[in-house]
């Protein structure tokens, strides 16, 4: 093939690739590994635009170098394929979500294709696909079946509980479980009935049932995530969003919130990322404190607090609106007033309420509780700034010491009691340990900080009204949604208790319903299908679980996609064992990578995978921007017949910037054929343009890439026009991985040249063939080895962006020395065919290897003597005769001159086997070597 055909070239080898299984991996233990994953998408119906591939082309360019550097690299893909989106089209159309997934599915394959990403299709996974959520449910057995011992510090099997009980009661476990469990021996353990015994377990167990304040959206029938719910509605379909407290599986996650703080240290990941996560865990040091509720005999309050030396400052009590004591103490007067308000806060979401640090909000009850330490009673209020899945969904508030307090005492008229000495204000911790005493606080009166926390701690727990404490702000994790287009929750009821369907029963698979919305009754959708009973007659669990199930573990089934025995086999996982390097947006910080590190935490302890922590390295790739464009239509009373001005002179008319289709535009010029033909409305002979030197110049902005504002660019038509290698290079090239970049069609033709550059340093003009087989000069050399140097400390660093301009510098240089020998050109090929492999398979057959053996070459290695500015060309003497002259680095030591001359090829022709007498090194002189 004389002339460079991108779509041509693009199809051949992605055929072969296909044909041939090219990029299928197998385990080999005789070989170092390296594991490649993309976070998997999720398929919709719109497919891939331009801003999509960005990291998968990063990925796929490093699983490329990394095979060439010899490493047995497993770079997998497949789908997040359950979720809302599909159910709510399923919704609308009827149509069962299966069948819309699997078309969107089949349509991201040929896109992703389509970029020539080296993935092995062999092993793709599909959440939605019961072969792979059969190990999802199995995953969640074994949690059911597993207990937190804060004595080894990891899960163990529940047997293990149950030997305790048996032994000595609950005296001495120590154990990650609901709250106010009663003590009980082993003699009462063994009085108990089966039943009796089992309800007992299942405050112990990592999943368990228990209401959860959730958001739940009437409108499309189910709980949301707060990653779905924005300002109050429900970011799909916008329907009004409230806090209700529902019955929902949950997920022990909290068992592991140290671990989960330790375990960040442990791995490569960026510093603001992992800062996300230690905030969202949040772990406080301080004390539990018991406050009694006034008239209410047996009521009590709890606080956490990490700063209980202010407990002489407390002026009021908060209470989150849903706590369980706000319906017991609210008093008949101020009833009205509490349930107003607490309707108010269910249209809230939480994010929202933890957002609003300004808004001062919220309702006296009426209640007083009584401050321990001094028998004070103060009032209780409830505001919505309180949660009550935090803590203890209580606060008690010192306004002299908190600003939210501060603002809502004023607000309300409540009193402020100073309790520190006036010479300083403390307002942290570690602002606390450095001066001041405590002023008219009781047993801590005149004493310091550091003082007053022992005392105070060591007399809550004396007189049982508390306890020193470490908490954290991270909560149980709700598993369970009221939907159908998820994995159905392996669990039966019998006497309304939950029981685990057994692993030979797996996959409960979704049954058939007639609709997907929740049934006249509001039973989730599942509560639709008929008959679908165990052993015909315990109903199943009607809500399924969340989206994250999936995606919490996938990694391990990409391992040995195909088992039928396991998620992965032992040999599989322990030559894998986790993810070397991570790609993906940073929108999952605290989500899936949180219950993913949790969910592999678990695996571990309970010795089914190796490693502690799932992901190595994690780099999360910057959003590709829109470049939309727009016209300006002159403000007018004929709304059918509209005139357009150029953006250059719009300032001279009153006009509306509306967004043009960006597919009608082209280096910001506008095709007015294409534009009249998009609208709608209006006859195309009625539109006007006034333009600029017979063009209409459409206005520019950087925006998010959106349908909504029409700059969506699809790659498939950059591939067409331009071909896959050049939008792979382009998107690299576009800026720092990490940072968000505009993206922006008028600059791919500088790639798109770039390209036929290089390929003409192989062919000339008329299609000759131009590769000898010359002895490159030494300026050739010079500039492959600087760029072989440059393009692998780029991979290696992630700068993909810098290597595509030493790639662009060095073709240029070449292509001015007028340089086609096959030395330069064939190391040249296999430097570019991470990031261009359709074009550099071509040449690489071209130049005479056998078709598909490049991805299995080696790197090219760099000389220092090519790539040093100072270089001396040192005459080799054998015997006292000049043989042959080796350009070494000037500051070279004597030693390793030494070293590379014997290893020359030329040096051993003559020593023919021999050993050397004695070997002369003269700096920047002569060697000289005497046989």
């Amino acid at each position: 093939m004389s002339e460079y055909n991108p779509r041509e070239i693009e199809k051949k080898w992605q055929q072969f690739w296909e044909e041939n299984q090219t990029h299928r991996v197998e385990t080999d233990p005789s070989r170092p590994k390296y594991y490649v994953l993309d976070m998997f998408p999720y398929p919709s119906g719109a497919g891939l635009h331009v801003g999509h591939p960005m990291g998968y082309i990063a990925s796929d360019i490093y699983s490329r170098y990394k095979r060439l550097k010899g490493f047995n690299v497993l770079h997998p893909m497949g789908f997040d394929s359950f979720g809302l989106p599909a159910e709510q089209y399923a919704i609308q159309t009827g149509q069962h979500p299966a069948i819309t997934t699997e078309e969107n599915i089949a349509r991201y394959i040929e896109q992703l294709k389509n970029l020539g990403f080296s993935y092995d299709w062999s092993r793709e996974v599909r959440t939605s696909d019961p072969g792979y959520y059969r190990w999802t449910q199995w995953i969640f057995g074994e949690l059911f079946n597993s207990w937190y011992n804060k004595a080894t510090d990891q899960a163990e099997p529940i047997e293990t509980l149950l030997a305790a009980f048996e032994a000595h009661g609950n005296a001495t476990v120590q154990a990650a479980c609901d709250d106010e469990i009663p003590s009980f021996t082993a003699e009462d353990w063994k009085t108990m009935s089966e039943e009796e015994q089992y309800t007992l377990t299942l405050k112990y167990r990592l999943t368990y049932v228990a209401e959860a304040t959730v958001n739940w959206c009437p409108g499309l029938g189910t709980v949301l995530s707060n990653d779905e719910v924005k300002d109050g509605v429900s970011e799909r379909g916008g329907f009004p969003v409230e806090q209700k407290l529902m019955r929902q599986w949950m997920m022990r996650i909290t068992a592991y919130a140290q671990r989960l703080l330790d375990g960040l240290s442990t791995i490569d990941w960026t510093d603001s990322l992992k800062e996300q996560q230690r905030n969202w865990i949040g772990r406080s040091v301080g004390a539990m404190v018991k406050f009694d509720v006034d008239q209410h005999p047996g009521e009590v309050v709890e606080v956490f607090t990490t700063r209980i030396d202010t407990i002489y400052g407390v002026t009021f009590m908060v209470l989150a609106p849903e706590h369980e004591l706000v319906a017991k103490i609210t008093t008949d007067a101020q009833k009205h007033e509490i349930e107003s308000y607490i309707e108010h806060t269910k249209k809230r979401s939480e994010r929202d309420r933890m957002a609003d640090v300004k808004t001062v909000s919220g309702a006296f009850t009426g209640a007083f509780a009584v401050n321990p330490f001094n028998q004070e009673k103060v009032p209780v209020y409830i505001a919505d700034y309180v949660l009550a899945g935090y803590g203890t969904g209580a606060v008690m508030a010192v306004p002299s010491g908190d600003q939210r307090d501060w603002n809502f005492a004023t607000h309300f008229g409540l009193p402020i009691v100073p309790i520190l000495d006036a010479q300083k204000d403390v307002e942290t911790e570690a602002d606390a340990t450095k001066e001041g005493h405590y002023i008219n606080s009781g047993m801590i009166d005149g004493l310091t900080y550091s003082e007053a926390l022992p005392v105070l701690i060591e007399w809550l727990e004396a007189n049982k009204r508390g306890y020193g404490k470490i908490n954290y702000r991270l909560r149980d994790a709700v598993f369970s949604r009221q939907r159908y287009w998820g994995e159905p929750v392996p669990v039966f009821y019998r006497n309304g208790l939950p029981y685990l369907l057994p692993a030979e029963a797996l996959p409960l698979e979704l049954p058939a319903v007639d609709a997907y919305l929740p049934t006249a009754t509001g039973e989730p959708p599942l509560g639709r299908a008929e008959d679908w009973k165990h052993e015909q007659q315990y109903d199943y669990e009607l809500s399924t679980m969340p989206g994250w199930a999936g995606s919490s573990w996938y990694w391990y089934r990409y391992m040995d996609s195909q088992n039928q025995e396991a998620f992965a086999s032992q040999e599989a996982i322990s030559y894998w064992r986790d993810v070397d390097l991570y790609m993906g947006g940073t929108e999952h910080a605290t989500g899936h990578l949180l219950y993913s590190r949790f969910w592999n935490k678990f695996l571990k302890d309970r010795g089914f995978v190796p490693e502690e922590e799932p992901f190595k390295k994690l780099i999360n790739q910057g959003m590709i921007q829109g470049r939309s464009n727009f016209v300006y239509r002159i403000k007018s009373d004929q709304p059918t017949k509209p005139v357009f001005v150029s953006a250059g002179l719009r300032h001279q008319y009153e006009v509306s910037a509306l967004h043009v289709d960006v597919n009608n535009v082209e280096n910001d010029v506008l095709n007015l054929d294409k534009f009249k033909a998009s609208l709608r409305d209006v006859s195309a002979e009625d539109v006007e343009f006034i333009l600029e030197d017979g063009r209409y110049i459409c206005g520019v902005e950087i925006e998010k890439m959106s349908k909504s504002k029409f700059n969506v660019v699809n790659p498939d038509d950059i591939v067409e026009r331009y071909g896959a290698d050049t939008l792979r290079l382009y998107e690299m090239f576009l800026g720092p991985l990490e940072q968000a970049k505009p993206w922006n069609t008028n600059g791919i033709d500088g790639t798109y040249r770039f390209i036929r550059k290089f390929w003409r340093l192989f062919y000339s003009e008329n299609g000759n063939w131009l590769v000898t087989d010359a002895e490159p000069t030494r300026d050739e050399l010079r500039i492959l080895h600087k760029t072989i140097k440059k393009v692998a400390e780029d991979i290696e660093s992630f700068s993909f962006n810098t290597a595509v301009s030493a790639f662009m510098v060095c073709v240029n240089e070449l292509g001015s020395l007028k340089c086609h020998k096959k030395a330069i050109l064939n190391d040249l090929v296999i430097l570019l065919s991470s990031y261009a492999p359709h074009i550099t398979e071509e040449l690489y057959a071209a130049l005479g290897y056998p078709a598909g053996t490049l991805s299995t070459s080696q790197f090219p290695e760099w000389k220092p003597e090519f790539v040093a500015e100072d270089v001396f060309e040192y005459p080799i003497q054998i015997n006292g005769k000049v043989r042959v002259t080796i350009p070494f680095a000037a500051d070279l030591l004597p030693a390793e001159i030494e070293k590379q001359v014997l290893a020359h090829e030329t040096v051993l022709k003559w020593l023919d086997g021999k050993t050397p007498k004695k070997i002369i090194v003269v700096p920047k002189r002569i060697v000289n070597v005497v046989i």
